[in-house]
């Protein structure tokens, strides 16, 4: 929803990976020219790292840069890289990142020594100021034997230059699993690589921006380091989950678009710090598993906002990513009224992200504290007290429970932070839900949560208090969501009248509202 939180995040990057260091279309495929990555070596317990993954010379603007045919493979599918360069050989190294001993990554692969080239200027498409990059591939990455997982390619011109390339290797099945989702269509809104980003234009205009934004093209350069929001908004909660040894499967926002039985048997979907733009198969699909006994966790405080649709590009399915942030000025809304991209919340087919979030978006920039309330859940008991306040931990972006929309009932606010936020009074709340299926809802209702998670957390000023809570209450929401349906052995008890929630009364009738976005 807003950008304020971008200028954090640039600095946070370049913090953690600083921390992590101290701590230890487009023509035939090229030809891959891989070099065995060394042999893997295993410590006691878990598996030995590489250090010395970060970025340390990103280079000039465009010295190097590049971006993958696919968001995500199947482990064993070959991926191509498209890499633009001004150095005249570069090498690609593609890292595992995880839980590892002496490092948050292992290097499972590198190429041999690649020719590199000036790629073609962007293009811009009209009508909708569409950037892509014309490249032709440079060299094709087989990913047999890699776990599946979250893997950044890093770039390295012998220019000095590197930067980034992500790709998730997503799970064949997450039965048992919790699945980690990669939230690349709120990466890729962002992205103003070639000048346009679905908030922005060369010269600052709105008015100019991007209608849809295209796959094909790297992520930008500045706060992203050209691996999307993934550094800042995701790593933390997934060294985290490997850390606690917890049963993950990996796949990104557009699997879960197009893909109905990706959550099959699963324990539970955890979307991570930003996960704005959805589409009505994420809608769709989200709630069908909620709905099976599938936990849903989201981390950050601004989802589900944004209105989407997903076409092809000459690359492959999925690749381009339509807003026009408008219902009268997308084509669409002639042709196929329901799929037109205004907000999800925005009239004339109102689709609120209360009846699945539970929390309702409402306010940015701001940057309070959690405040806790209901410390007899069991979720907070004996980690935090009523009254308490976790510092700096409520911002960018906040969400709270709204009963003005469609919201399931009981639903059961553990942190109900004041703040100011507009010149306007509020409050952010952290929310717990269940529903008759045993599936149990959490949201954060905050962007900063998971920065908690990890050291150096600019937000709370890396308060270890804090820290700790988060982390606490974390790993039990995580522990009792790869148990099972969580709502069976934890029912949601509904505390909204007691916090004198406008319009909130004693003993609600149970009730988990339509989604009704497929509704014709």
């Amino acid at each position: 929803m807003g950008t304020g939180l971008r200028n954090l995040a640039g600095g946070a990057v370049v913090a953690a990976a600083l921390v992590a260091a101290a701590c230890t279309g487009g023509g035939a495929p090229a030809p891959s020219s891989p070099a065995p990555a060394p042999p893997s070596t295993r410590a006691t317990g878990p598996e030995a790292g590489t250090p010395g993954w970060e970025l340390t010379h990103p280079g000039p603007e465009h010295a190097i840069e590049g971006f993958a045919d696919h968001t995500s493979v199947a482990p064993g599918q070959d991926v191509r890289l498209f890499v633009n360069t001004t150095a005249v050989r570069f090498t690609v190294t593609a890292y595992r990142m995880g839980a590892y001993t002496g490092s948050d990554a292992k290097q499972v692969w590198q190429s041999a020594p690649q020719p590199g080239r000036k790629q073609p200027q962007p293009e811009v498409q009209a009508p909708t100021s569409t950037v892509t990059a014309p490249w032709q591939p440079s060299l094709t990455v087989p990913t047999r034997d890699w776990q599946p997982g979250d893997y950044l390619f890093r770039l390295d011109g012998d220019n000095g230059a590197q930067q980034f390339v992500p790709l998730t290797v997503r799970t064949p099945s997450n039965a048992g699993k919790i699945i980690i989702v990669n939230a690349v269509t709120t990466w890729q809104a962002y992205n103003q690589w070639g000048g346009y980003s679905l908030y922005s234009s060369p010269n600052g205009s709105k008015a100019a921006r991007s209608r849809a934004v295209s796959f094909d093209r790297p992520y930008q350069a500045k706060d992203m380091q050209g691996a999307g929001d993934f550094l800042y908004f995701e790593l933390p909660l997934l060294l985290f989950a490997e850390r606690a040894g917890l049963p993950l499967g990996y796949a990104t926002d557009v699997d879960l678009h197009a893909d109905p039985h990706l959550a099959d048997g699963a324990a539970a979907i955890v979307t991570l710090g930003h996960d704005e733009y959805w589409s009505t198969a994420m809608r769709r699909n989200t709630t069908a598993a909620r709905d099976h006994g599938v936990n849903l966790a989201f981390l950050g405080g601004n989802e589900i906002y944004r209105h989407i649709r997903f076409q092809p590009t000459a690359l492959g399915p999925d690749r381009l990513e339509v807003d026009f942030k408008s219902f009268t000025d997308d084509p669409d809304h002639v042709t196929d009224p329901l799929e037109a991209t205004p907000e999800w919340r925005s009239p004339p087919f109102p689709r609120p992200e209360s009846v699945l979030l539970g929390d309702f978006y409402h306010c940015n920039p701001v940057h309070a504290d959690l405040r806790a309330v209901d410390d007899t859940n069991w979720l907070l008991t004996g980690i935090v007290q009523n009254g308490q306040q976790l510092p700096g931990l409520v911002g960018n972006e906040y969400e709270r429970v709204d009963l003005s929309v469609p919201t399931p009932r009981p639903i059961e606010v553990l942190f109900h932070s004041p703040l100011t936020c507009g010149g306007r009074a509020d409050f952010a709340d952290t929310s717990y839900y269940t529903t008759p299926s045993g599936a149990a809802v959490f949201a954060a209702g905050t962007q900063y949560w998971i920065c908690a998670l990890g050291p150096g957390c600019e937000a709370d000023h890396d308060d270890k208090n804090a820290g700790k809570a988060i982390s606490d209450i974390t790993l039990r929401l995580l522990r009792a969501y790869a148990a099972g349906p969580a709502g069976r052995a934890h029912p949601a008890t509904d505390n909204l009248a007691a916090l004198g929630v406008p319009g909130a009364n004693p003993n609600p009738v149970p009730s988990v509202p339509p989604d009704n976005s497929t509704t014709r």
